[in-house]
């Protein structure tokens, strides 16, 4: 079925006032990477809550420069708030006690990478808490994670996992995109290379897999090539963890 987008943009826009005054809700609060997704997120929110009730948020870690000015690109064109907050100081302070412990090199990579995704979701959470007293009505982080990247189990765990309102998750990259084409954001953020901004890597470069081809594998494994229909498939069953907890339940008597 071809996706309709001003169908599809209207019901999500629809979805997020339905929620929010079901549950007498205030605001948004959500970090403004520079990427297409949160760029999309941002645009959604400030159509269905009004820009005076979005709050962006640029959270750099040693973490490049032009994405704060791409974040901005958004901020002023959609008309919200953005503040800059940086964790650079905090991560190198978790570093330096780190040291307190032991030397590691190679061996806390991934942990430094994972850290930083970790420390962003904890300032989130502390400024929706912080707009939701300044303003007396609640206010929610909201994820910025599509459904490639949730398939193939791309994000952090107790990171960029954690929000408390989801509008793309269902959505491909490509659904993404025509949604934001369609909400007229800057396409020089729109068509940006995926990345976290954290690695000096692209998404595509870290997953070894294109995100089209995610999109492909979905609808049917056969649409891509078999090597990568392998990878792609390591990538979904390795991830598992990070979508369930296993819970001890006793027997009921």
């Amino acid at each position: 079925m071809e996706f309709d987008v001003k169908k599809e943009t209207n019901k999500i826009i629809e979805f997020i006032r339905d929620y929010y005054k079901k549950n007498n809700l205030g605001g948004v609060v959500l970090g403004i990477s520079g990427g297409k997704d949160s760029a999309v997120v941002a645009a959604l929110f400030t159509r269905a809550l009004g820009s005076e009730n979005v709050i962006g948020l640029t959270l750099p870690c040693h973490s490049n420069k032009t994405d704060r000015t791409d974040a901005k690109k958004i901020s002023d064109y959609y008309g919200f708030k953005l503040y800059n907050f940086d964790l650079t100081n905090t991560f190198n302070s978790f570093k330096n006690e780190l040291s307190n412990i032991g030397t590691f090199t190679n061996e806390v990579v991934d942990s430094d990478i994972n850290l930083k995704p970790r420390l962003r979701m904890a300032t989130l959470y502390y400024f929706a808490a912080l707009f939701t007293k300044l303003n007396n009505k609640p206010y929610l982080v909201a994820g910025t994670s599509n459904k490639c990247e949730l398939y193939v189990g791309y994000f952090t765990k107790g990171g960029d996992n954690v929000h408390d309102i989801s509008v793309l998750a269902d959505l491909t990259v490509d659904e993404v995109i025509k949604i934001g084409e369609y909400l007229n954001v800057p396409e020089d953020v729109l068509y940006k290379k995926p990345s976290d901004g954290l690695s000096n890597q692209s998404d595509e470069e870290k997953l070894g897999v294109k995100y089209r081809d995610i999109e492909l594998y979905m609808k049917d494994e056969k649409l891509v090539d078999e090597n990568t229909a392998q990878k792609i498939k390591r990538l979904h069953n390795a991830n598992q963890h990070k979508f369930y907890i296993p819970t001890y339940r006793k027997e009921s008597e």
